[in-house]
């Protein structure tokens, strides 16, 4: 399954599941464009793709909440520059402050969590379009949650956020099925012993849980041309084989 020559950017490129998913995707050949708010996390990843001699990534450090629609247009055009054209998006980024009651829910970091989760896979998406559509087929990828598909008491705005990201991946792809170009689905990776589900569920016994690498062939699958044709889906890794 290779994907030489493929260009994919990934945001929360320096987390748990993003980094997993860009080194499995380099390892394939990609040329991974590791996007996260943190320089260190992304030295890191970026050195773990280095050790297995696969195509050098790129890092662009880049705050989702806070960065304005000049910045996202900015990276746009560096990534236009450097690819010519984007095969594929990650939006594996995601914010999680607490299960709150949305009667004391904090307004700081409801919006926050909306930007991250929300508001950026949207002005991300809308500016590289156009390099997506460069390409001979391109797949964008949102990542959801299994535990808030459905409302759920406490879940705050990180629920409310991936209910609606679910929504605007599936009314995105409808957009763009006629041109056949672009495919958009979204992943569930399932309960995985991932930092964030560690935050989430600082109690639960982690050693039960699949690895993050178990949902690899989802993520394969979603990037490389086997998926072509497959839009506006629902890929559920804990159930996916390929």
């Amino acid at each position: 399954m290779s994907l030489t020559k493929h260009s994919i950017l990934i945001t929360g490129a320096g987390g748990g599941l993003g980094g997993t998913a860009a080194l499995a995707l380099a390892k394939r050949g990609a040329q991974i464009i590791l996007l996260d708010k943190s320089i260190p996390k992304l030295e890191k990843i970026y050195d773990a793709i280095i050790a297995t001699n696969a195509p050098t990534p790129a890092i662009y450090p880049f705050d989702l909440a806070g960065a304005t629609e000049v910045q996202y247009h900015e990276l746009a055009n560096t990534i236009e520059e450097k690819y010519g054209h984007l095969d594929g998006l990650l939006h594996s980024a995601t914010e999680l402050d607490a299960f709150t009651p949305m009667s004391i829910h904090g307004t700081m970091a409801w919006g926050h969590t909306l930007n991250v989760n929300l508001n950026a896979v949207f002005l991300l998406t809308q500016v590289l379009l156009p390099l997506l559509q460069k390409a001979e087929h391109a797949s964008i990828v949102v990542t959801s949650d299994s535990f808030v598909r459905e409302a759920r008491a406490y879940a705050g705005a990180y629920g409310v956020s991936k209910i609606a990201v679910e929504s605007y991946a599936k009314i995105l792809a409808e957009e763009l099925s006629d041109a056949g170009k672009i495919r958009v689905n979204i992943l569930i990776p399932g309960p995985v012993n991932s930092p964030l589900r560690n935050k989430a569920f600082p109690a639960e016994v982690k050693n039960k849980l699949p690895e993050m690498v178990e949902i690899i062939p989802a993520y394969l699958y979603l990037f490389s041309p086997q998926s072509i044709g497959t839009t506006g889906q629902i890929v559920d890794a804990r159930t996916f084989k390929l």
